[in-house]
């Protein structure tokens, strides 16, 4: 039997790009597509509907909290994908990130925009600055080399359940990927495209979401270095 694959997709005020998001998903390979609206104050969750989704309402702001939700909607899967509704990820690479966990090589799967020159390049300059510093950090206290805190990621349903998450907000992706390598996780990471995103970024796209971002990944770096 093929693997029961499910995507949470946090969204907030995503209803330009979500489409283009949803139709680019390999629909027949998946078990569940879940969008979770953290409060926002467009159509997004009219367009997942329209578009197939399932939705859930996360009214509490935070990126971490609405992954956290989508996790509370998921019906047993086998693999569990995380994935931007800014259409900045090309959501057809799941493929990549999802076949090393299927192949039994990796139990978790980094999609690294910093792979590929083209990728690189369409990232902000604030955004490509601050993980460098963050996977420094990263491989000099925990001594596991990542080139991305990429959000376009896969991990084994079972892996996910393990590593216990915890952070409601811009800590997410650094938390998982800290845990990963504290839980003894087989980790991969892919080459995956990525482009500018539709409409602004509410974390790089602008200096107090760029300065609350960074704070919070450097301090739930250093909190996991003492814990």
């Amino acid at each position: 039997m093929p693997p029961k694959i499910s995507v949470i997709i946090p969204a907030y005020n995503e209803e330009q790009s979500l489409p283009h998001v949803l139709n680019d998903l390999p629909r027949d390979r998946l078990h569940q597509i879940i969008v979770v609206d953290n409060r926002s104050a467009d159509r997004t969750a009219e367009v997942a509907r329209e578009n197939g989704a399932m939705v859930v309402h996360e009214r509490r702001r935070g990126y971490g909290r609405a992954c956290l939700a989508g996790m509370a909607a998921l019906d047993a899967p086998d693999i569990v994908v995380f994935l931007d509704g800014d259409y900045s990820d090309y959501p057809e690479e799941i493929d990549l990130l999802v076949a090393p966990i299927i192949a039994g090589e990796a139990d978790f799967v980094v999609g690294s925009r910093m792979l590929l020159a083209e990728s690189r390049q369409a990232l902000l300059p604030q955004a490509r600055y601050g993980n460098q510093l963050a996977v420094f950090l990263i491989r000099l206290f925990f001594r596991h080399t990542f080139t991305d805190l990429g959000p376009f990621r896969a991990i084994r349903y079972q892996s996910l359940q393990a590593i216990e998450m915890r952070d409601k907000d811009f800590g997410w992706t650094v938390e998982m990927q800290i845990k990963a390598v504290k839980g003894g996780l087989r980790i991969r990471e892919v080459a995956v495209r990525y482009r500018i995103r539709i409409g602004v970024s509410k974390i790089t796209g602008t200096l107090s979401g760029t300065l609350q971002a960074g704070t919070k990944i450097i301090y739930t770096i250093f909190k996991y270095l003492i814990t």
